[in-house]
Parts: C-alpha cells; sequence; structure tokens
C-alpha cells in the first residue's frame, strides 16, 4: 500500500471529489491547510527584506502570504497508486502556479500537478 498525499486550491475541492469518486476511489481524508510555493515568492523582494529594506518588508505582508489549500490524503494498493495521481492531476492541473503538489509515501517521489515534474525537480 501507499499514501498519495495532495495539496490543492480551495476552489478545486469539489472537481477532486467527484474524479476521486468517478475513478473508484471513495475513501480518504481532507484537510484545511495553509501553504505556499516556491514560485509565489518574489526572490529580490525576500532578499529586500533580509537586508532590511521597509517597502521589501510591506509586500511580504503580516502573514507571510500563507494561501489556503486542501490537503488530500489517499491510501491505496500499489497498484492503484498512477490512477490516484492521474486522476489528481487532471482534476487540478490549471498551468497556473499553485496548482498544487502530490507526494507519494513513503516519500520515494513527488509529482507537481502544473507541470507533471517528477523527483528533484518537483520540489525545487
Amino acid at each position: 500500500m501507499k499514501e498519495v498525499i495532495a495539496v490543492v486550491r480551495m476552489n478545486m475541492m469539489n472537481r477532486t471529489k467527484q474524479a476521486l469518486t468517478d475513478a473508484g476511489i471513495d475513501a480518504y481524508f481532507a484537510h484545511e491547510a495553509q501553504g505556499r510555493g516556491v514560485g509565489l515568492a518574489n526572490p529580490h523582494v525576500l532578499e529586500g527584506a533580509a537586508e532590511g529594506y521597509e517597502e521589501a518588508a510591506a509586500l511580504l505582508g503580516e502573514r507571510g502570504k500563507l494561501y489556503p489549500k486542501r490537503m488530500i490524503s489517499v491510501v491505496v494498493p500499489d497498484k492503484d497508486v498512477k490512477l490516484v495521481v492521474k486522476t489528481l492531476i487532471e482534476a487540478n492541473q490549471t498551468g497556473k502556479p499553485g496548482d498544487g503538489k502530490i507526494f507519494v509515501m513513503p516519500v520515494g517521489d513527488a509529482v507537481r500537478v502544473r507541470t507533471a515534474e517528477t523527483g528533484d525537480k518537483s520540489i525545487i
């Protein structure tokens, strides 16, 4: 068995639930979460804030720009991992930053939803 963990946009949850149900995956957990990806941080703003520029620090905001997300956890037999991952990508891929991430546990791989990159490329 494997655990597939997906982090997706809040507004995609109903679509994701329907896609999983249509794929025959009826048992899963969903949790409210907050987070951000590396693509949502402007490195120049981060550098400016680190150097003490007040304008840059103001752009970061008080909460550090954490965005509301949903975390979905699905436990399936090994043979169903590809189906679950494919279903999650099809339900959530918009091609824009913030589409989410998928992790297969034990964490032997990760999949970036937006680009379908795997391995180290998906997390850097």
